[in-house]
């Protein structure tokens, strides 16, 4: 990625969520006087970009940042740890709804304890 990929990219990354005129990232990612010098310098960038994926359009010449999207079923195997996952499960309420409770067994193929000889009580 080179400086100017670099620039429009913090630049766009600054407005989140929405979409920005290629003229208004011209005008805005590095400076006025760039601007004045050559007015259209970020559309062959923005075109590279696009075809990179790392920005998306939104058909009309508008751009932004790609958003990126996180799989929660991968994030909510992971515990903070270990003790309070054992706390949570000896409480004998049902966190079903709320947390993804993988199955003892599975804790037995990956190799993991889930009894108190880890914390030596």
């Amino acid at each position: 990625m080179d400086s100017d990929e670099r620039t429009i990219c913090d630049y766009l990354k600054s407005w989140p969520k929405h979409y920005v005129s290629a003229r208004e990232v011209a005008r805005r990612a590095d400076g006025k006087r760039r601007f004045r010098e050559d007015p259209q310098w970020a559309y062959p960038v923005l075109t590279r970009l696009l075809e990179q994926g790392m920005i998306e359009t939104d058909g009309l010449g508008h751009y932004r940042s790609k958003q990126l999207s996180f799989d929660k079923k991968r994030r909510a195997g992971k515990w903070v740890s270990p003790q309070l996952r054992r706390i949570l499960e000896r409480s004998g309420r049902d966190f079903g709804e709320v947390l993804d409770l993988p199955d003892e067994e599975d804790d037995r193929r990956t190799g993991k304890q889930t009894d108190d000889s880890e914390t030596g009580q």
